[in-house]
């Protein structure tokens, strides 16, 4: 059955990866959503430089629109919902996020799917728990269902219980379209190479994770990459390379011998929160070592397809003992992994279900 249904998704970019980690999640859900037939207009505010910074042009797959950073253009994209069948509002589109998620409720038409898609569930029931008056605490029940980037059964039972009708969550995947292996480029060579921005709730695992081990072993290589990283003190051995691109993110997994990847505080916390970057280093066939959050196990094998370090001691102890060969084969299996399991396809696959199941349920057909 073809699918002819109009999207109007409400987010923080689709063409910019600065400052915006969900880029390339938002990149494969509505590229793949678009081939099963959906038709997406995506709307961005002209924020936090990220149009000066963009990765992609405006794809084929989406209609892009990116509006002006006042309240007046806000309400003329509002406006274009009208049209939709299904509406999704993202968490963190950084200007007006109140604003947006009120009124794609209160302009909402008949039989209307209206989505709340969170990409940082830990962080909005954290805020919403510490803080009695905070006015989406209303509109959670509001909503048709949430969607939100991970956190398995602890995020949904917390937002069920703040009145949330259904609670899914979509996790983040491949798409290995855009990330796979590549040749090797000597910009990126070390033993460990970390990516990820600056963020309040980053920093201190960074440091335990990364900089410390980075301490422990200055006779290796470590490499950090993203934005606001320059005046953080680091060893003599660690490299800061500055916000490294989506074309660079390849060669970034795939020259190193491994790569690091670090939760924030929020999704350590709640756990079963992969970063988008576990599924593009895999992609890219790197040896992936992570901090320990709840279901890892879910997603990878630990010890044979990601490996796995409680302390940044630890992290240490891992690349002391770490051999190329068994780099490379670790690598491989989860490469492998992500191939058979976690591509955008199979996830878009489960977000088209829930869309049928609640069309179905009102009675309307798709077509």
């Amino acid at each position: 059955m073809e699918n002819k249904l109009k999207v109007a998704f409400y987010g923080s970019s689709l063409v910019s990866a600065y400052w915006n980690g969900a880029a390339t999640y938002y990149r494969g859900i509505i590229k793949e959503l678009s081939r099963l037939g959906y038709q997406v207009a995506f709307y961005e505010p002209d924020a936090y430089e990220r149009q000066q910074h963009r990765d992609i042009p405006d794809p084929e797959w989406a209609k892009v629109v990116v509006y002006d950073n006042n309240e007046e253009s806000a309400f003329k994209v509002l406006a274009e919902a009208a049209h939709a069948d299904i509406v999704i509002k993202a968490s963190g589109v950084g200007v007006f996020d109140e604003l947006l998620e009120e009124q794609v409720l209160k302009l909402r038409k008949e039989n209307q799917l209206v989505i709340f898609w969170d990409v940082d569930a830990p962080a909005t029931l954290e805020r919403m728990t510490n803080n009695p008056a905070d006015p989406f605490r209303e509109l959670v029940p509001q909503y048709d269902m949430v969607l939100t980037y991970g956190g398995g059964q602890p995020v949904i039972d917390a937002y069920t219980a703040f009145g949330a009708k259904r609670c899914i969550p979509v996790y983040n995947a491949l798409d290995p379209e855009t990330h796979h292996p590549v040749s090797e480029d000597a910009r990126f060579a070390c033993d460990l190479a970390f990516l990820g921005n600056r963020l309040p709730d980053r920093e201190a695992r960074v440091e335990e994770f990364f900089l410390k081990a980075a301490g422990k072993l200055p006779e290796q290589k470590f490499k950090i990459g993203g934005s606001g990283w320059g005046d953080k003190p680091m060893t003599e051995n660690v490299e800061y390379v500055g916000h490294v691109y989506t074309k660079d993110h390849n060669a970034f997994n795939c020259t190193p011998k491994a790569v690091l990847n670090i939760s924030r505080d929020s999704m350590a916390k709640m756990g079963f929160s992969p970063a988008t970057r576990v599924f593009e280093a895999a992609g890219a066939g790197a040896c992936i070592i992570t901090d320990y959050w709840l279901g890892i196990d879910f997603f990878f094998e630990p010890g044979k397809e990601i490996l796995v370090a409680a302390s940044g001691d630890e992290v240490a102890e891992i690349l002391r003992n770490l051999s190329v060969e068994e780099a490379k084969a670790i690598g491989e299996a989860a490469k492998e992994r992500v191939l058979r399991s976690h591509t955008y396809e199979h996830r878009a696959k489960e977000v088209q279900k829930l869309f049928s199941a609640h069309f179905q349920l009102l009675n309307i057909s798709e077509v």
